[in-house]
């Protein structure tokens, strides 16, 4: 990733947002904080994504044009496993709010993307805001943590974006092999202004991105697999006017940056509230994950 900007090495004392960090999130629609989380955190949410039942009762499929499946599964509140101890604790929340600097922020939903090997479907160019002004989110005044939990590279599927494309606002999207997708002639005049990089992570590494930020990842040709934990938050101004499938305004309830190790909670998912695919009014999920 030579030249790539804006990529900060996490400290273990109070982590805060710099003026340097503010600033590449506003040019460049990002920041990379390696090792936001250490392995002992990482070993705890691999145990609520592999050891229980979340993605066979959960999981979701949505094709990507070429035959392989894009994989999923989507809650709409944190609750308090281990994943929502992730997402409520400090320096996550409090970094979000420091970037977008709207005031408080709300989880708008969590999802884990796993891409398997071989087989893993990929994500097509779009704006999360392309989505999300659907849902009535009047301002793009919302942005998501990207926390590798596999080793991310160019040979597994890794995230690609296009740094600073989040000051073109946004652009048309139209649905492609049931994805919704950001027009393709829009996409290839951007790339000349604003020149692709690949986010290439360590498990445990997190990219926090602007929702208008551009960005894609290719299907998973290789034996390694590559597996994500999305969390979105939306501002609490910034309330959907018409309620759908992702969260309307609830506080979120802080937690110390220490609950996500010594959480204990693995199997209870009370109160997430996991989406099935009909609700879905910007994706065409087609069947189950088995």
């Amino acid at each position: 990733m030579a030249g790539m900007t804006g990529v900060y090495n996490f400290t273990s004392d109070v982590f805060r947002v710099t003026a340097d960090m503010k600033k590449n999130f506003d040019d460049k629609g990002y920041i990379l904080v390696r090792g936001m989380f250490d392995g002992k955190e990482m070993a705890n949410l691999r145990k609520v994504f592999e050891e229980t039942d979340l993605i066979t009762d959960h999981g979701l499929q949505v094709g990507d044009g070429t035959g392989k499946k894009t994989k999923i599964a989507l809650w709409t509140h944190p609750g308090s496993d281990v994943s929502g101890m992730m997402a409520r604790c400090e320096k996550v929340v409090n970094t979000c709010e420091d970037l977008l600097g709207k005031g408080e922020v709300y989880h708008y939903h969590g999802k884990l993307l796993y891409k398997d090997a071989f087989t893993g479907g990929a994500h097509l160019w779009h704006q999360d805001y392309g989505y999300w002004y659907r849902n009535t989110c009047l301002f793009p005044d919302l942005m998501t943590v990207f926390v590798a939990i596999d080793k991310c590279a160019k040979s597994n599927g890794c995230l690609q974006i296009l740094p600073g494309s989040q000051k073109c606002g946004r652009i048309d999207h139209e649905m492609v092999a049931g994805q919704m997708t950001a027009k393709a002639e829009r996409v290839a005049a951007i790339k000349n202004v604003c020149p692709l990089e690949y986010v290439e992570m360590e498990a445990g590494d997190a990219l926090f991105f602007h929702s208008n930020l551009l960005h894609c990842s290719s299907a998973n040709d290789s034996p390694d697999r590559r597996w994500a934990y999305l969390i979105a938050y939306n501002t609490r101004a910034n309330n959907p006017l018409v309620p759908h499938h992702h969260a309307q305004y609830t506080p979120i309830q802080k937690v110390p940056d220490r609950a996500v190790a010594e959480c204990t909670n693995y199997t209870d998912f009370t109160d997430k509230e996991f989406l099935e695919g009909h609700e879905s009014k910007t994706s065409n999920f087609d069947k189950k994950e088995t």
